[in-house]
């Protein structure tokens, strides 16, 4: 890997992480995205689509509350599939490597959301001096400066350097180690889809979940066709459940006007 490559690898990782409108969160953060331009960078797009999609198994169950960042995949994303590559990585190894780096990412973004709160304190400074032309400052030139500090420079040397001693950290775990390691990123993949379907499994979206499966094991169906089945089985079912709720809601209101599922109103007979 040269220079310049670690370089837009840097890049790329602080353009994931800058929060852009329809860049960042939605686009660039995701493994799959990031590990593809990353593989375009180091001259294989093939190999970075494949190991950043199963780096992005890992991370299907993502959620990201309050502010917390469990884990960095965009990080895990651009690292890992940069090791891959230039280690001659497969994808499973390559993921057991990466989960690691994006566990250490989330250093990065605390510290990211620590510091920024003095630009904050700057901008309300500046409003209390009726300062308002320099708002854009605080809430975008500033964050996205040291934004870009903390993650293109760490990002970069440990593209560059790590690339350069990863065939030997491979060495060292020829044998057994390694086949561990792959084990491992073996299992990361239904760990992600177990998180999924955590969410999914739940009231009245089981019988949906069945049915998706029947779908796909019992048909030749392609994704983009059951993908079409789903979005309408949604459709009509929020046209139905839109349509009996008025007449739920009536058949619960008591004499008083209050909603109560209990009622019933031949009780009043």
């Amino acid at each position: 890997m040269t220079i310049l490559q670690a370089i837009l690898c840097g890049l790329l990782y602080w353009l994931a992480e800058a929060n852009l409108p329809f860049i960042s969160i939605w686009t660039f953060q995701r493994p799959l995205v990031c590990g593809w331009l990353t593989g375009c960078i180091l001259g294989d797009p093939v190999t970075g689509a494949v190991v950043g999609g199963s780096i992005n198994l890992v991370y299907l169950g993502f959620i990201s509350a309050g502010g917390s960042m469990p884990a960095d995949m965009a990080l895990a994303g651009v690292l890992g599939t940069a090791y891959a590559i230039t280690g001659g990585l497969d994808a499973t190894t390559a993921l057991a490597i990466a989960v690691p780096l994006g566990l250490l990412g989330t250093i990065v973004w605390y510290l990211r959301m620590t510091f920024d709160s003095v630009f904050v304190h700057m901008g309300d400074k500046w409003v209390a001096q009726g300062k308002f032309n320099r708002l854009w400052l605080t809430n975008l030139v500033f964050p996205q400066a040291f934004a870009a500090v903390i993650c293109v420079i760490p990002c970069t040397i440990a593209a560059y350097f790590g690339a350069a001693y990863i065939q030997d950290f491979i060495n060292l775990l020829a044998g057994k180690p390694l086949e561990i390691f792959t084990i491992i990123g073996g299992l990361m993949p239904a760990l992600g889809i177990a998180i999924t379907l955590q969410y999914i499994f739940k009231g009245e979206a089981r019988i949906f979940l069945f049915l998706g499966f029947m779908v796909a094991t019992c048909t030749s169906l392609t994704l983009i066709e059951q993908g079409i089945i789903g979005l309408i089985v949604a459709i009509l079912y929020i046209q139905v459940t839109d349509k009996l709720a008025p007449a739920v809601a009536t058949a619960g209101n008591t004499p008083s006007g209050e909603y109560d599922p209990d009622y019933d109103p031949d009780d009043d007979e």
